[in-house]
């Protein structure tokens, strides 16, 4: 049987005994989707989502502007709760077979629950309908996208950046470290101590969420997963980035926060000066911008082997348990949601990146990258945002380095024998499911 105890019990009953339309990631008919497109009779869809109050401003223009485009089509958006919760109630209604036709799903549980067939596979509806992919962001593309089918759609995409004082940094005569090899120069000129204890730190890095370090990872030569879907801490450019995080925390120049309010602390003490740096959400640069007293500027990740950096945030896709005839207005809804014309007024409205190329250079693209020029360092580098590791078990088997980073930071340890004892304990994981 499958290993998917992080998913809920509720959900693994339902893999377990296949009662999931298109159970087990099977071969899903790639025919034309039998919904007439030209149906205008009344129908109305549950639109599952996690949209914090402050998006829900966009979201109800969208709804709104969605029905002056199909008046036969009401959309009922529900809040469900932050991602934890809402893949809780989604695992419950699909135990229960009464799914929503519509749902938000955040960008690590992907192959999971497309691999267990909760999902359906988009592409005939791509296909009939002429949906210009390439307009999209590759990398945001193949995040909900998975064994060569297309579940959903990047809707609230967001990846991590570096955040930094401006003003700070041009006093110093410091820029942001583009290379690994440029970081100790960083240090050694924005790190502040008084007494042998650091005041100023020269950068952050988040540690509740492997999602931060990840990328570090790869840009340091190394991988998470290998092309046989085996851990890559055995492999001495795996490891690079947790010894070079020990020795930044040792040396007193990187701080790296874990476990409750961590994150609040970290974005204060960067609006207190006491950061010089941080990495953090694309999803934030507004809040840094419009809450601190010094000019903020943004940055792409550093890297050595290459330079990348990962979708977070949540996609749109369809259920596959949905009502049939629910079906061809959750395709409509999904396709308006997620298309070029509305994108940037999403992108505004929500806080979250725009994922359309036409729309960079677009008269509304270019207001939008003069109202927020922070963003530009993001799409300087469009196409080095890429999927999170994509193996239905990655959730499961992060959360074991995650707290091997917990131990680093709150104890003290070296990351580095703790990484190598227990990869295979990560690969058990990956290879039991």
């Amino acid at each position: 049987m499958f290993k998917k105890k992080w998913l809920g019990t509720a959900l693994a009953a339902v893999l377990a005994f296949g009662t999931v339309t298109g159970c087990g990631g099977g071969d899903e008919a790639a025919e034309m989707p039998q919904g007439d497109p030209n149906d205008t009779t009344p129908v109305t869809i549950q639109y599952w989502h996690s949209h914090a109050e402050t998006q829900m401003g966009g979201l109800n223009y969208m709804i709104d502007e969605f029905k002056k485009a199909y008046p036969h089509i009401t959309v009922e958006p529900v809040f469900q709760g932050g991602y934890p919760d809402l893949q809780k109630k989604l695992s419950a209604a699909v135990a229960a077979n009464d799914v929503p036709a519509v749902t938000n799903v955040e960008v690590s549980v992907v192959a999971n629950f497309a691999d267990g067939g909760l999902f359906q596979d988009l592409t005939p509806y791509i296909k009939r309908d002429k949906v210009d992919m390439e307009d999209f962001s590759k990398g945001m593309l193949q995040a909900y996208a998975y064994n060569d089918k297309q579940y959903g759609f990047p809707l609230i995409v967001s990846t991590s950046v570096m955040v930094y004082n401006k003003t700070l940094l041009d006093k110093l005569g410091v820029q942001p470290p583009q290379t690994w090899d440029e970081i100790e120069d960083y240090n050694s000129k924005v790190t502040e101590k008084e007494g042998g204890k650091t005041t100023r730190y020269a950068f952050s890095v988040p540690g509740w969420d492997t999602w931060y370090y990840d990328p570090w990872i790869s840009n340091g030569g190394g991988t998470v997963l290998t092309d046989d879907d085996t851990v890559g801490f055995d492999q001495p450019e795996s490891l690079r980035w947790a010894e070079n995080f020990k020795k930044w925390i040792d040396d007193g120049s990187l701080m790296m926060g874990f476990g409750k309010g961590a994150s609040d602390t970290m974005r204060q003490m960067f609006l207190d000066e006491k950061i010089g740096m941080v990495e953090h959400s694309s999803a934030i640069i507004k809040m840094y911008v419009e809450n601190a007293k010094f000019d903020v500027g943004v940055s792409f990740l550093p890297g050595d082997k290459e330079r990348k950096s990962h979708i977070g945030g949540a996609g749109i896709v369809m259920m596959s348990g949905a009502k049939e005839e629910q079906k061809e207005a959750a395709w409509k809804f999904i396709q308006f949601m997620t298309s070029a014309e509305h994108n940037i007024k999403w992108a505004d409205e929500t806080g979250y990146l725009p994922t359309h190329k036409s729309v960079i250079d677009s008269e509304e693209g270019k207001q939008y990258f003069e109202k927020w020029p922070q963003y530009k360092a993001v799409f300087d580098n469009f196409d080095n945002v890429g999927p999170r590791p994509q193996h239905p078990a990655y959730p499961e088997m992060s959360s074991v380095y995650k707290d091997i980073v917990g131990e680093m930071i709150l104890n003290g340890k070296d990351p580095v024998p703790m990484l190598k004892e227990n990869t295979q304990k990560m690969n058990d994981v990956l290879s039991d499911y």
